[in-house]
């Protein structure tokens, strides 16, 4: 077992630019859940109407990326308005339901052969991250090392620019909670009839809070493409949804270093047992009845929803949560 090499793909994992695309998505979730408690499972929908809003234009019709950057804003914001009016004004699971069909109406759709011409289908939209590329510093063809890890600069690129983007998002959240707009979005979250006998107009509030949170997500999904230079069907999946509550419950929700703590944590764990198995059962370490070769990337997850079961458990307000604001009940 090598476990130098373990370790260190586990770290570069953790913080590479998709982590960062990752911990952006979870801090758009965390603005929905943790701050407003809108019950939102189709992040993934955002982030995919974020790629394709910014791939296709470029791609198809040969804009500047900053033309296209409108249509990212334009369309996220639409997404909200559309999934919002028929909703907010109906009890939260009727937003979880219509969010999570969205979101697989929208996956479905990239990958419709009937529209190839627009979005590419299952090979997905490529040939649009030219500008990404005119703006990296460090030679595509260079190498670069984090331990044994080896990246080359396009990948040092997206991760310094992902992570900046994080830190810049993550401040102004930070910030925007604690204005009175903030506090009104805690308010609804404790007590919506409460806010709503103070005069507050909570759909419109509630509305806000789905267009911010889904306009981050969207930049999430841009960030996601971005970096493997292409935005493809499957990158947004449900299980992007689910992955980004995972991280924002790891990392604490209603926090703005929950989702960032949160993400290395997760990702960490996720590649760790990953690469552990992986070598363990190349090498027959381990019995055939809990892990294979064809097999154990599968078992990874439920390693780690163990522990993430455990998280719940003994700490369910996650590492940074305060337990007087968002529990969650696992009586």
């Amino acid at each position: 077992m090598n476990w130098e090499l373990i370790f260190w793909n586990a770290i570069y994992t953790s913080i590479n630019a998709a982590a960062a695309a990752y911990c952006i998505v979870a801090l758009g979730l965390n603005v929905h859940v943790g701050y407003t408690g809108l019950l939102n499972f189709g992040q993934a929908g955002f982030a995919a109407v974020g790629a394709y809003a910014f791939a296709i234009p470029i791609a198809n019709y040969d804009w500047e990326w900053y033309f296209a950057i409108p249509v990212v804003i334009v369309a996220s914001i639409v997404l909200s308005v559309l999934l919002g009016l028929p909703t907010l004004r109906l009890r939260a699971d009727y937003l979880a339901i219509v969010t999570i069909a969205a979101a697989e109406i929208i996956r479905l759709f990239a990958n419709s052969t009937r529209f190839t011409w627009l979005t590419g289908g299952s090979d997905g939209k490529q040939g649009w991250t030219r500008f990404f590329s005119d703006l990296n510093p460090w030679p595509g063809s260079n190498r670069y090392h984090l331990g044994t890890q080896v990246f080359d600069g396009y990948r040092l690129f997206m991760m310094v620019l992902g992570w900046s983007l994080v830190a810049i998002i993550a401040l102004f959240v930070w910030a925007l909670m604690r204005s009175p707009w903030g506090r009104v979005l805690k308010s609804i979250r404790e007590d919506e009839d409460a806010a709503r006998a103070l005069g507050k107009n909570v759909v419109a509030f509630k509305m806000q809070s789905l267009v911010l949170g889904g306009l981050i997500g969207s930049l999430g999904g841009l960030m996601l493409s971005a970096q493997t230079q292409a935005a493809t069907p499957g990158q947004y999946a449900t299980n992007l949804t689910f992955f980004a509550f995972t991280i924002i419950i790891i990392g604490g929700l209603g926090r703005v270093k929950g989702p960032i703590v949160g993400t290395m944590i997760f990702l960490f764990v996720i590649q760790f047992v990953d690469n552990v198995l992986n070598q363990a059962t190349r090498r027959d370490k381990v019995p055939d009845w809990f892990a294979t070769t064809s097999n154990y990337s599968q078992v990874r997850f439920i390693i780690a929803g163990l522990i993430l079961a455990a998280l719940v458990v003994y700490r369910p307000q996650g590492i940074f949560g305060d337990r007087r604001e968002q529990v969650f009940d696992v009586r």
